[in-house]
């Protein structure tokens, strides 16, 4: 049986490594075709060495020639750089499935290359269906592409609806761990570090969606991305703050049966659920142990948490207003890891943007691209 090729855009970020990992406990079914980075040029060496892919592609330019030297001894893998190139490689005739592990808005453009060449697609960059949800399952309808969810909630509301065909979905039940300022008040909120936001409870993610997670912008988006990916309206989705992260989501059929997935903090599971699909394949690690702590959920508190607010305006909205909160988030984001605003000052920037950038009801990819250089340009401006 021919080795399923896959194709990893953002390799050395946290879904990327660890579907290597996926891949290496697997290697009699997958193998590396091509391997992707914005900047961490040794990472990706070390990758690729270990790998052996046909291609690696660095997406900042200016770090092509320090890969090609890293990669002198390894004649045989093809080394390109930039943007097209990552919209190109995607749609190397021998690759199976794409995991699209970039961060943010980035991750769009060779998204849409890969499905309009008909790779099956294995989704970790939110994005792509936060600001262009419409676009791509149109396009992926157009294309016979299927998308599989490697965001543990997601891939959670998949796992349970697998064998549901003809049984609409009453209601998403998508849980969120709250994130470490669960507890605190607005007051204490005011004066948190990123230090504070980036020491998670219960997952190792990477900066940005680690940040994303402590202001819930990221479960905001992660509505956003549930209501394209299984066709419900955002009104048919309930956020539950449960700070175990054991039930990673649940399904409400008309009944009134709820089915879920559970299972320890692993991203490796869902990421081998994507690649393997409909096959389970064994995993190692830890066993989920339901005699060693309670299951607990409450609900948000959308005072507190003003960006999880901003994204349920932005789906009521419509249009490009999702693109909006988008290239606003991504731009407070790094300005909070840089210490240039304050925790709280983020989801006042990404409102001030959603007020004065242009609104379009009916957007078409272009639209997308002109509102996230805009909104960015925004954000920027409101800055303090």
């Amino acid at each position: 049986m021919n080795k399923k090729q896959i194709a990893i855009l953002g390799s050395t970020g946290s879904i990327g490594t660890q579907a290597l990992e996926v891949i290496e406990e697997h290697s009699d079914l997958y193998e590396v075709y091509a391997l992707t980075a914005n900047n961490k040029v040794q990472q990706l060496a070390e990758q690729a060495h270990r790998f052996r892919p046909a291609a690696v592609v660095i997406a900042n330019e200016e770090r092509y020639d320090e890969l090609r030297r890293l990669m002198d001894d390894m004649p045989d893998v093809k080394v390109y750089a930039g943007a097209r190139a990552l919209d190109e490689i995607v749609e190397a005739t021998p690759i199976d499935m794409v995991l699209t592990a970039m961060v943010g808005f980035a991750g769009l453009s060779p998204t849409i290359h890969a499905i309009r060449a008909g790779k099956a697609i294995a989704l970790a960059n939110k994005e792509t269906l936060v600001v262009a949800g419409e676009l791509i399952c149109q396009l992926a309808q157009q294309y016979h592409t299927p998308i599989l969810p490697v965001d543990s909630e997601h891939s959670a509301i998949f796992q349970s609806i697998v064998g549901e065909d003809q049984n609409p979905i009453e209601k998403i039940l998508l849980t969120a761990s709250g994130g470490p300022f669960r507890k605190m008040s607005k007051e204490q909120l005011a004066t948190v570090t990123k230090a504070d936001a980036l020491r998670h409870p219960t997952w190792d993610m990477g900066a940005k969606i680690t940040i994303d997670s402590a202001t819930m912008m990221n479960k905001g988006f992660e509505v956003i991305e549930a209501k394209w990916l299984f066709g419900v309206d955002a009104k048919q989705i309930q956020v539950l703050v449960h700070p175990q992260s054991i039930v990673h989501s649940a399904v409400q059929f008309a009944d009134g049966a709820v089915k879920a997935q559970l299972g320890v903090p692993d991203m490796r599971l869902p990421i081998q659920y994507a690649f393997s699909f409909p096959q389970r394949l064994p995993l190692s690690g830890s066993r989920l142990d339901l005699f060693r702590q309670p299951l607990e959920f409450f609900e948000p508190d959308l005072e507190k948490f003003r960006c999880l607010a901003l994204a349920f305006e932005a789906i009521d909205r419509g249009g490009n207003m999702p693109c909006i909160v988008n290239a606003a988030n991504e731009i407070v984001n790094r300005a909070f890891l840089e210490d240039r605003c304050t925790f709280l000052q983020m989801s006042d920037v990404i409102e001030q943007t959603m007020q004065r950038v242009a609104f379009d009801k009916q957007p078409t990819y272009d639209t997308y691209v002109a509102t996230d250089a805009e909104a960015r340009r925004i954000a920027t401006e409101c800055l303090p």
